[in-house]
């Protein structure tokens, strides 16, 4: 064995302490280790052995056996079955991977720049095998989710760490039964009044999110009773939808890129949750989730809320892009307010102007919706023009208006 292996090999004992003491310091989750002995002797034990295997089959740069990697798996079996948590985990392999390079780079320096030779192999070998054991150790902790947890808790676990990047995702859709697709469209309910999440509802959502293939979570309360719940809608790989999607393409680009079923599903959640909500998606590939989270949110804060009803329909950044502007521009959006005032006064003016907008400002289809004679809208339109200076189809009318309308039904100047 080379001087570098034997320099590892002396110091196997102390890195395998330190890294229990690493651990105990740093993940609120691991403070136990400090009260319960047996529970760090054990912890100690995985450690060494991780080190001693290292040396063992790096050398000749063989590969880790498959008893190895159910050994590896039983341990990630252990920390599920403990309780500890997906950020927990990720921050074990994180500091697992960093203390190993950390150890490597130490035994090279006391060998005062000798054994380059032996570095390359062991590098050559603690990447791929790296990436081995982290797959049995995903493996072995999803094992145990799934057998642990309800299928509610397995998709916002599977949400959670598609949002995060965690590549345990791919581990997790396997136990819920869902493919990973190339684009997904995230899609935020906004639901000022939230209900209470009871076991009907619970049920009712996990029923949808099997018939439609996606993941759902519940985001936490804001404090006011609002929440959100969350969805990741497939594009699937394959359909039209997913191969119009140019390679250089951006959701931002794309603001109007959803999947053909997403309308259907947006009724059917907004119908189990039995609540007005407003509804906002942006697309995304998986890298860039998190980004379409953030979009997805802002716009479901300017959409409007509204029942589930066959017109209920996802908001994309190209319906609401005027209204995400002047929530960020005060005077601006007082000034709209105060043309939100001077309607007050008329006969349900804000509902016949979002009416008359929904149906692209057809007087026949709008006056079936609000089941008035169409000499009665056209009565409210001149009103509207009457009490604001603006007329309704005009240009000015529909910039001015439709926004006015809108953030005024987006709950935001409550």
């Amino acid at each position: 064995m080379g001087s570098l292996f034997a320099e590892l090999t002396r110091q196997a004992s102390a890195n395998a302490r330190r890294e229990v003491e690493t651990y105990t310091r740093e993940i609120p989750e691991f403070e136990f280790l400090d009260k319960d002995p047996r529970a760090r002797a054990e912890t100690l034990e995985h450690s060494m052995w991780f080190r001693h295997r290292t040396v063992e089959l790096s050398p000749d740069n063989s590969a880790l056996t498959s008893a190895d990697l159910g050994y590896i798996a039983s341990m990630g079996e252990l920390r599920a079955g403990a309780g500890m948590s997906l950020d927990a985990r990720q921050r074990v392999l994180r500091l697992h991977t960093a203390l190993m390079l950390r150890e490597i780079n130490e035994a090279t320096e006391a060998q005062r720049g000798g054994g380059v030779e032996e570095l390359m192999n062991m590098m050559n070998w603690f990447a791929p095998q790296g990436e081995r054991g982290i797959a049995a150790y995903r493996q072995g902790y999803v094992r145990v989710l799934r057998r642990r947890m309800r299928y509610a808790e397995q998709l916002a676990l599977l949400t959670r760490s598609l949002l995060n990047g965690d590549p345990i995702a791919w581990e997790l859709a396997m136990a819920v039964g869902m493919e990973l697709p190339d684009y997904w469209a995230v899609t935020v309910f906004r639901i000022p009044d939230r209900p209470a999440v009871d076991r009907f509802l619970e049920n009712e959502i996990e029923t949808l999110a099997k018939s439609h293939q996606t993941p759902v979570m519940w985001s936490p309360e804001d404090g006011e009773g609002s929440g959100e719940l969350i969805a990741l809608v497939p594009l699937i790989s394959g359909t039209a939808e997913a191969e119009n999607v140019p390679c250089h393409a951006t959701a931002d680009l794309l603001p109007d890129l959803v999947p053909d079923h997403l309308p259907e599903l947006v009724r059917d959640f907004a119908q189990a949750l039995g609540r007005p909500c407003a509804v906002g998606t942006a697309t995304a590939r998986p890298p860039e989730l998190a980004e379409a989270l953030d979009r997805a949110r802002r716009i479901s804060r300017a959409a409007p809320l509204r029942r589930a009803s066959a017109r209920l329909r996802p908001h994309t950044l190209a319906d609401v892009f005027v209204e995400l502007a002047v929530a960020d521009v005060p005077f601006v959006d007082a000034w709209l307010r105060d043309v939100a005032r001077r309607l007050d006064s008329g006969p349900d003016l804000l509902v016949t102007l979002d009416t008359y907008y929904r149906h692209d400002m057809q007087r026949g289809a709008a006056s079936a919706a609000l089941n008035v004679h169409t000499r009665t809208l056209d009565y409210r339109l001149r009103r509207v023009r009457e009490l604001t200076g603006i007329d309704p189809c005009s240009t000015r009318g529909v910039r001015t208006l439709s926004a006015v309308v809108t953030r005024r039904l987006s709950g935001a100047w409550h």
